[in-house]
């Protein structure tokens, strides 16, 4: 193991977005929750079971593109939507996906983002080590995310909601997007470590074939990221620097 506690054979460390980089997984939970129960009213009335911020998020839409995180939680309920236009504002998939995202836009507007000061001198560390850097995310906002935090400059590939959609990338859990920004970068899979929170995320690093998957449990999940692909689980990046 190197100073940034990765195998000798890691060339390159494609790292998530939010929960990873930013703390931006609590922002999107909260607009999730409030768009699936203001839903969840219509569709079911006054009984309805609210979306849970840490078993649905976690099982359901965290990593995923929006749609398809919309299709997942709703599939868990029994309830099939239509697609929808991608500027539709009603009920279904893709009016449920604007919803979401217009109500997170307005969340980061009024309380701003923050990134982990772990995450960033990692990924410092390993840039002045020489190793490739690139961001994988499934959000359509994560270049403004990184300029709000000075972060774009840590990375030489960003692959992000708006890339995958115009190469035709099909997001978490499968392996594509993270598999791009290797490519991107130069690099294969093997020689490449994933940095991931999700679960969805860790499926996509055990599929592809990654080199190393970190797990990063910022909400009490260890066991299920070993369960789902990752070699290592740390509570925060700052700890890699620490094992030699």
């Amino acid at each position: 193991m190197r100073p940034y506690s990765l195998p000798e054979s890691i060339e390159a460390c494609l790292f998530d977005l939010d929960g990873v980089i930013t703390k931006t997984a609590v922002i999107h939970a909260a607009a999730w929750k409030e768009t699936f129960d203001d839903f969840l009213l219509r569709h079911d009335g006054s009984g309805f079971t609210p979306f849970d911020v840490t078993e649905d998020y976690d099982e359901y839409v965290d990593g995923r593109p929006r749609t398809d995180g919309v299709r997942s939680f709703l599939a868990s309920r029994g309830i099939k939507l239509p697609e929808g236009s991608p500027d539709d504002e009603g009920d279904t998939v893709r009016g449920l996906g604007n919803r979401k995202n217009d109500l997170l836009l307005e969340k980061i507007s009024a309380t701003g983002v923050e990134s982990y000061p772990g995450t960033m001198r990692y990924i410092q560390t390993v840039r002045q080590h020489g190793l490739k850097t690139g961001v994988v995310s499934s959000s359509a906002n994560c270049r403004e995310i990184l300029v709000s935090v000075g972060a774009e400059a840590l990375f030489d590939v960003r692959i992000d909601g708006l890339v995958a959609a115009e190469r035709g990338l099909p997001g978490k859990p499968h392996p594509d997007t993270f598999l791009a920004a290797a490519h991107d970068l130069g690099v294969t899979a093997r020689v490449s470590a994933v940095f991931e929170d999700a679960l969805a995320g860790m499926d996509a690093g055990r599929s592809g074939h990654f080199g190393y998957v970190v797990g990063v449990d910022r909400v009490g999940q260890a066991d299920a990221l070993l369960a789902h692909g990752a070699d290592i689980v740390v509570q925060d990046l700052a700890e890699l620097e620490h094992q030699q």
